[in-house]
């Protein structure tokens, strides 16, 4: 298995089940997590 612990990552976060799952994965594996995140004035945002 690779180490990722000397990697960064960025996280394309929607804020839904799937990105928050990714975002945990990705805390827990690589040394610094960036999680981006924006509003392109959806609808059905209740952020």
């Amino acid at each position: 298995m690779t180490d990722y612990k000397n990697e960064d990552a960025l996280v394309l976060f929607s804020g839904g089940q799937d990105s928050t799952t990714c975002l945990f994965w990705a805390k827990q594996t690589f040394r610094n997590v960036e999680a981006l995140c924006f509003s392109y004035g959806q609808r059905h945002s209740l952020e």
